[in-house]
C-alpha cells in the first residue's frame, strides 16, 4: 500500500507526469527561493526531491512578493521532446486587481538546466500547458475573481499565445474554479479543476466535450474527490489535482490534503501532496474503490484494491472510508520522510534548503571555516527583501530541530539563531544578540502578524562558548519549547536546559496566518549596522519523533 500524504509538509498544488517509467511531480513553493519543488519516482511510493527549474534570479525574481505570494500551483508537462513547466508569480493578492504574471520555461533534461522565461499573460494564476494529439499547443487559464476556464492555441517553437481565447467551462455549481489541467483521452477532451476554495471545502470537478473549444459538461454525481468534513483526522483540503496513468494502463490522481492537529483546524505542516487510485467508469474518472472521499492508504501499482467496507457501510459510499490516524492511534511516520543531519562538510547545501524570495547563497559561506556555515546577516526576518536565513519545511507534527551557533555581536541590531515560523510575519525566533552595554545575551522574538515582543528576560551568555540551540515541537504538534546549552567548542554534551515557556503552534498554521505555506526550521543572521557580522553553524539537525 502507498502511505499518504506521499509529499509531507508543504507540497502542495501537485502537477504529475509519466515519462518512460519516471514519475515527476512539480509542487508550489510560494514565497521560498528556488522556484517549484521537483520530485522523482519509479513506483508512485518512493519520492526523491530533485533540483528545482527555478534557481537562476533572471528566471524569477520574488523580492518584495508579499507572504504566501510568489510561485503558484506550476504545471509540468512533456511532449516527447521537451520539459515544460508553466508557473505564475503573484505579486500581489488583495484588492481589485491580483497582478499575477504568468510564465513557461523548458529543457530537454529534466535534471538539467532550464531556459529563461517565455511570458505568457497576467489574466489569472494557475495556468497549464496541453500538448495535443496533433502536436498543437494550448495554454488553460484561470480567469481571476474565478470567471472561469480560458483555452488559447501556443505558438509551438516560441510558445507564444496566438488566436483567440475563449471561454470553455464557467465551472460547476461548486463554485471557485482553479487549477485546469487538459486531457485528450479517447474521443473526449477532458477537464479536471480544483473548486470550493483551498480550504475545507476543497474538492475536484471533472467536465468533458468532444472539442477542446467546449462547451464542457460536469461529471454527473460532482465532486469526484473532496474529504470526509465530518472526521477531522481524515485527510482534509482535498482538491486540487492532477492524473497520470501507468506503463500498464492504470491511472492514478495526485491532489493536493491537509492533515489537522489533534482534531483541531490547525494545520502547522501546511498544504500536502496526497495520491489516489482510480478507475474509469461510464467515461468518468472515480476513486478505484468507491465514494468521493480521499483514502490514507491507496494500492500500489499492481496490486489488488483491497475493500473500505466497515460497519456495515456499503463499499462505495462515503460513509465506507477508512478511518486513520485517530486520537488514541499512533500515527505512522511517512515512507518518504528523513531526518535531516547537516554538518557543512560539503562545498554546497543539500537539496530542501530554502531562502525566502531570493538566492541567499552570496551571504552563505561554506569554505573559510570548513565544517561550519557561516550565514552574513542582511536585513530583518520581517524584510521582503534580503534575509540570510536558510530553512526546511516540517514534514510531521512532532519534531526538533538544533544547531550550534557561534556569534559574538557587538550591538543590539545584530541577532543570530533558530526559527521557528511560517512566514515574515509569524515566527518564534531563539537568538542570540548584543545588551545596550555590549555583553551577549539569549532571548526569544515572537512575531505574531507581524507584531515582534520579547518573550523571556535575556539570559547572559558566557564569554568563549559556543551556544547549543534547540526547538521542539511536542504535544501532538501543538506546543513550541526552546532549549539551550553553553559549551566550549571542543565539548558538545547535551545538557539541555528549558527556557521556561512554552508556545503554542496556532500561530504557524495556514489558518492563523492565512496563508498556502507550512512551518519551517531555519538558521537566522541579520545585521542591520552595515558591518555584515557573520554568525557560524556547526550543524543542523531535524529529528522526527517516531515514538
Amino acid at each position: 500500500m502507498i502511505q499518504n500524504p506521499i509529499l509531507r509538509g508543504f507540497c502542495p498544488d501537485p502537477s504529475i507526469i509519466r515519462v518512460g517509467e519516471d514519475y515527476y511531480i512539480a509542487t508550489s513553493t510560494f514565497e521560498w527561493w528556488p522556484g517549484v519543488k521537483l520530485f522523482h519516482s519509479k513506483d508512485l511510493k518512493h519520492w526523491e526531491q530533485i533540483a528545482s527549474p527555478l534557481r537562476r534570479r533572471s528566471q524569477l525574481d520574488m523580492a518584495g512578493n508579499p507572504p504566501s505570494g510568489g510561485i503558484w500551483a506550476p504545471c509540468l508537462s512533456y511532449d516527447g521532446q521537451y520539459f515544460y513547466l508553466v508557473y505564475t508569480d503573484v505579486k500581489t493578492k488583495k484588492g481589485r486587481y491580483y497582478n499575477t504574471h504568468n510564465y513557461v520555461v523548458y529543457t530537454e533534461d529534466i535534471r538539467g538546466e532550464w531556459s529563461e522565461p517565455v511570458y505568457l499573460n497576467s489574466i489569472g494564476f494557475d495556468p497549464s500547458l496541453f500538448h495535443d494529439t496533433d502536436g498543437k499547443k494550448y495554454l488553460i487559464n484561470m480567469i481571476n475573481k474565478f470567471k472561469g476556464i480560458v483555452v488559447q492555441e501556443l505558438e509551438a517553437k516560441t510558445l507564444r499565445p496566438i488566436g483567440e481565447r475563449k471561454l470553455v467551462y464557467g465551472g460547476s455549481e461548486i463554485g471557485k474554479t482553479e487549477g485546469p489541467h487538459m486531457y485528450h483521452i479517447g474521443d473526449w477532451y477532458y477537464l479536471i479543476v480544483a473548486e470550493g476554495g483551498t480550504g475545507y471545502t476543497h474538492c475536484v470537478t471533472m467536465a468533458r466535450s468532444k472539442s477542446i473549444w467546449g462547451p464542457f459538461e460536469t461529471a454527473p454525481d460532482n465532486p469526484i474527490l473532496t474529504s470526509n468534513r465530518e472526521d477531522i483526522y481524515a485527510l482534509q483540503k482535498c482538491g486540487h489535482a492532477d492524473i497520470v496513468d501507468t506503463p500498464e494502463g492504470e491511472w492514478y490522481m495526485v491532489h493536493l490534503c491537509s492533515r489537522p492537529l489533534n482534531g483541531k483546524r490547525w494545520c502547522t505542516l501546511g498544504r500536502e501532496t496526497a495520491i489516489q487510485k482510480m478507475k474509469w467508469q461510464d467515461g468518468w474518472l472515480r476513486l478505484a474503490e468507491g465514494g468521493r472521499f480521499a483514502a490514507t492508504y491507496v494500492p500500489e501499482p499492481g496490486e489488488m484494491p483491497e475493500s473500505r467496507l466497515q460497519d456495515g457501510a456499503e463499499t462505495g459510499t462515503d460513509s465506507a472510508v477508512l478511518k486513520e490516524n485517530q486520537p488514541d492511534e499512533k500515527v505512522e511516520i511517512g515512507i518518504n520522510v528523513f531526518d535531516l543531519h547537516e554538518h557543512f562538510d560539503s562545498a554546497e547545501l543539500p537539496i530542501g534548503f530554502v531562502s525566502p524570495r531570493v538566492s541567499c547563497d552570496h551571504a552563505v559561506d561554506l569554505e573559510s571555516r570548513p565544517g561550519w556555515l557561516r550565514l552574513k546577516g542582511q536585513e530583518s526576518m520581517n524584510s521582503l527583501h534580503r534575509v540570510s536565513l536558510l530553512a526546511v519545511r516540517q514534514q510531521e507534527a512532532q519534531a526538533y530541530a538544533a544547531t550550534i551557533m557561534d556569534f559574538k555581536p557587538d550591538y543590539t541590531e545584530q541577532l543570530a539563531g533558530l526559527t521557528y515560523m511560517y512566514d515574515a510575519l509569524n515566527f518564534y525566533l531563539l537568538g542570540i544578540t548584543a545588551a545596550e552595554e555590549g555583553s551577549r545575551v539569549l532571548t526569544v522574538l515572537k512575531s505574531d502578524q507581524g507584531e515582534i515582543t520579547d518573550e523571556i528576560e535575556p539570559i547572559p551568555v558566557p564569554e568563549d562558548c559556543d551556544v547549543q540551540m534547540k526547538a521542539v515541537i511536542t504535544d501532538g504538534g501543538e506546543a513550541l519549547e526552546f532549549f539551550y546549552c553553553f559549551t566550549k567548542a571542543a565539548d558538545y554534551e547535551e545538557k539541555w536546559i528549558s527556557i521556561g515557556k512554552k508556545f503554542t503552534t496556532e500561530m504557524i498554521t495556514d489558518e492563523y496566518c492565512r496563508g498556502f505555506t507550512g512551518a519551517h526550521f531555519g538558521l537566522y543572521a541579520h545585521d542591520m549596522t552595515g558591518l555584515g557580522y557573520c554568525a557560524a553553524f556547526d550543524r543542523f539537525d531535524v529529528v522526527y519523533d517516531r515514538g
